[in-house]
C-alpha cells in the first residue's frame, strides 16, 4: 500500500508559527523533502525532530519527484516543506503533487503560514477577489509584459519581490499600472516586520532594499471591458454599427449589441437608423 504525501506549511519568520499538527506531521513521516535541507534542518533542530531529508529545488524537481514517488509507492509516507510558507506557493511542489496525482496518492495539506495572504489582510484593499502573481520575471521586457497583460484587472493583485529588485520592479509598475495605492510587507513575522503603504512614488522614496517582500497593489478602477465598452459608447451610431458589422454580426445581432452597449431599448437604435 502507498504511503501519503504531506504538503506541509513551515514559519516564513517566526518558528513559533509552526502548527501542532505540522509538528506531529514532521515527527512520524518516513522522509522529509526539502527545498533546502540545510535551512530545513534548523527547523527540526528547533523542533527537537530527527529524520531522513532528501533536498528537492526547483531545477531538481522532476528527477526528485520520481525519487519521492517511488518512496510512497514503496509504502512510506513523505513531508514536503520548503524554506518558508506553504510547498507550491512561488515554491517546489507542483511537480511531485501532479505526478502523485496521477499514481493514485493520497496527498493531505498540513495548513499553515502564507505570506501572500497574511500581507493581503494587512494591506487594506479588498480581500474577496484577489490575484495571485507571484514573482514576475527577472527580464524587464517580460516584467512588462506581465504587467501589461494585468494593467486593468479590477482585483488586488499580489506579488512577491527580492530585496534588489525592488526598485526595478516598482519603477516599471508606475510607467505601466499607474501610480496606485500599494502595500508593502517586508520581513514578516520578522523582528523587523514593516508595512509601508502609499503610492508607488511615495514608496520609492522610502523602501529599503532588505528582506524579501510582498507587494499588494490596489485593482484597477475600470476592467478593459469597461474601458472598451465606453470607447464603443463614444462613437457615432454609424460607427459603433461599422465596428461590429467588421467583427462578422449581422444587422439583428448588430442592433441588439448596440442596444446594450448604450443601455437602451433596441427599439430606440432600430428607430435611429430607420430615420
Amino acid at each position: 500500500m502507498a504511503g501519503k504525501l504531506f504538503i506541509v506549511a513551515t514559519p516564513i519568520g517566526n518558528l513559533e508559527d509552526i502548527t501542532y499538527r505540522a509538528v506531529n506531521i514532521l515527527k512520524e513521516v518516513d522522509l522529509i523533502a526539502a527545498e533546502d535541507t540545510r535551512h530545513t534542518l534548523k527547523l527540526l533542530n528547533y523542533l527537537n525532530i530527527s529524520k531522513p531529508m532528501i533536498s528537492y529545488y526547483k531545477e531538481t524537481e522532476k528527477v526528485k519527484s520520481k525519487v519521492i514517488i517511488n518512496k510512497l509507492m514503496e509504502g512510506n509516507n513523505v513531508a514536503v516543506v520548503s524554506d518558508a510558507g506553504t510547498p507550491g506557493i512561488s515554491d517546489p511542489g507542483e511537480e511531485v503533487i501532479r505526478e502523485a496525482i496521477k499514481e493514485g496518492i493520497d496527498i493531505v495539506p498540513i495548513p499553515g503560514a502564507c505570506a501572500a495572504i497574511n500581507s493581503l489582510i494587512c494591506s487594506g484593499f479588498d480581500t474577496k477577489e484577489f490575484v495571485f502573481v507571484g514573482f514576475l520575471s527577472a527580464k524587464k521586457s517580460e516584467k512588462k509584459d506581465k504587467l501589461e497583460e494585468i494593467k486593468n484587472e479590477t482585483r488586488t493583485l499580489i506579488f512577491y519581490e527580492a530585496p534588489h529588485k525592488i526598485m526595478d520592479t516598482l519603477e516599471c509598475m508606475k510607467e505601466i499600472l499607474g501610480d496606485r495605492q500599494i502595500s508593502i510587507a517586508r520581513e514578516l513575522t520578522k523582528i523587523h516586520e514593516q508595512f509601508v503603504r502609499g503610492t508607488i512614488s511615495e514608496i520609492l522614496g522610502e523602501i529599503e532594499e532588505r528582506g524579501e517582500m510582498v507587494i499588494i497593489v490596489h485593482g484597477a478602477d475600470k476592467s478593459k471591458a469597461e474601458i472598451d465598452k465606453e470607447n464603443r459608447n463614444n462613437l457615432s451610431l454609424e460607427e459603433h454599427y461599422k465596428l461590429y458589422e467588421s467583427q462578422g454580426f449581422d444587422k439583428k445581432d448588430i442592433i441588439k449589441k448596440i442596444a446594450k452597449d448604450r443601455g437602451v431599448n433596441k427599439n430606440e437604435i432600430y428607430k435611429e437608423f430607420l430615420d
